[in-house]
Parts: C-alpha cells; sequence; structure tokens
C-alpha cells in the first residue's frame, strides 16, 4: 500500500493525529523535498519525532525513478510525506496513477495547505483565485514570460493569482527577488501591476504579511523562506479592510 500524507505547512507538529499514526504503522517512509520544505524541521527530526527513518527523495527520485519505492509498495506499507497537502502538485497525482497502474492501493491523508492559508492570512476571498503561477530563477538565455501572462489574464477576470516561488536545493526565493522579476516581465509587455501581497512563513508563529505596490515590496523585510506571492485584482471592500489592518495597505 502507498499511503501520500501531508505534513502541513511548517514544522513536524502542523501534521493529523492520522497521518502520525500511518507513519507510525509504516514499513518504509520517504520524504518529497523538491515541491516544498517544512522549514521550521530538519529530516532529523522529523525521523526522532517519528521514531521512524525518513529517506528524502528529489524530483528525480519521484518522477523519473520511483520503481523501488512501487516494489516496496506492492509488498508492504509505505508512506509518501510532503509538505502541505498531498494532492495540490500535479508530480504527486502522477505517481499515484502509476501505482494504480501497478495494482497498489493507495489512500491520502490531507493536511493544511498554503493554497487555503493564504486566504486566511491575506483576507482574499477563495473564490476570487484565478490560475495560479511559478515564479522560476532566471537562468542563461532563458527567461519565461508565463507568469506575468497568467496575472495578466486573471487581472482581466478580476481574479486573484497565487504565485509559487521557485525552490533549487538550498536556495529559495523571496518575495523581493520574485517581485524584481514580474516587474522586469511586466515592463517589457506594458503591464501595469497595481498590488502585491507578500508572505512568509506561513504556519510558523511568527508569519509576515505585507501588501502594496511594488516598490514597497521590494523594500521589504520578510525574513527567512518559504515565501510566496499574491497579486490580487481589484479588492472587494472587506478584503481591502482585512489588508489594511493585518497587511499595512
Amino acid at each position: 500500500m502507498l499511503t501520500f500524507v501531508g505534513l502541513g505547512l511548517y514544522d513536524k507538529t502542523d501534521i493529523s493525529e492520522k497521518g502520525l499514526a500511518c507513519i507510525r504503522n509504516a514499513d518504509h517512509v520517504y520524504l518529497e523535498c523538491y515541491t516544498s520544505r517544512l522549514m521550521g524541521s530538519t529530516v532529523e527530526e522529523l525521523a526522532d519525532y517519528y521514531g521512524k527513518p525518513v529517506l528524502p527523495l528529489f524530483r528525480e527520485d519521484v518522477e523519473q525513478h520511483p520503481e523501488a519505492m512501487l516494489e516496496q509498495a506492492e509488498k508492504s506499507n509505505v508512506v509518501f510525506l510532503c509538505a502541505g497537502d498531498p494532492m495540490v502538485s500535479t508530480t504527486h497525482a502522477d505517481l499515484r496513477i502509476r501505482a494504480a497502474e501497478r495494482h497498489i492501493r493507495t489512500a491520502i491523508v490531507h493536511a493544511s495547505s498554503i493554497v487555503s492559508a493564504v486566504c486566511g492570512l491575506s483576507g482574499l476571498q477563495n473564490y476570487r483565485f484565478g490560475k495560479s503561477c511559478s515564479v522560476p530563477f532566471p537562468q542563461k538565455n532563458w527567461s519565461p514570460t508565463t507568469p506575468i501572462d497568467v496575472i495578466a489574464q486573471n487581472l482581466s477576470l478580476r481574479l486573484h493569482t497565487l504565485v509559487y516561488l521557485d525552490i533549487q536545493n538550498e536556495r529559495y526565493m523571496t518575495v523581493p527577488e520574485a517581485v524584481v522579476l514580474l516587474e522586469e516581465m511586466a515592463e517589457k509587455k506594458e503591464i501595469k501591476v497595481p498590488l502585491y501581497v507578500g508572505i512568509a512563513r506561513a504556519g510558523s508563529d511568527e508569519p509576515v504579511v505585507l501588501a502594496g505596490q511594488a516598490e514597497k515590496i521590494m523594500a521589504g523585510n520578510f525574513g527567512p523562506p518559504l515565501h510566496i506571492l499574491i497579486v490580487p485584482a481589484e479588492l472587494h471592500e472587506m478584503e481591502h479592510e482585512y489588508l489594511e489592518k493585518f497587511a499595512g495597505l
């Protein structure tokens, strides 16, 4: 059996009782480390808390070479851990499909996700979010403009945009870095982004939420990762008031 267990937003204590029971009854425990991270706990701390060895997995392990893990799941109980909620990432859905094709029984233990947490922290209404996008770190001879295209389309539909920020090994994109990149894209396409909301360390005891125009956000001190960004569309009166009270708008 292969069980996908969400770990929540920030540290080892975010996991549900159901998820913790699954881990403690597992024969093998894997931790996916590339779509997101629990910044409040190390892999070693997780293993100590669970009382089980935890094997980290990276993109190539999951997307290209999951055979060894799936073979184990055919004969024993395997738990696949990830930050947030397991099925928010398409790569996890693909892994579940692969398991089903091998007639491996699967289950999901859900957890808190950044998708819903940003609504509580920012006050932006969840039904007003359109398609999300990601901002990657620039690479030589490669500078995609897809993020600003998605944002522009959502703005035209009066929808907010959730913008995921790149993670590469131990390098984490910050909100100010992302806004610099988006402003460069926007300038080339003559698009005006009226407002940004930056969020850092959702799920921790001291998250940072800051709203404002590009100059304010680029100068903001968001502290350690993980960071995420929202580009709001035209604000509802209550959304505006919430951002004033809790995000310094």
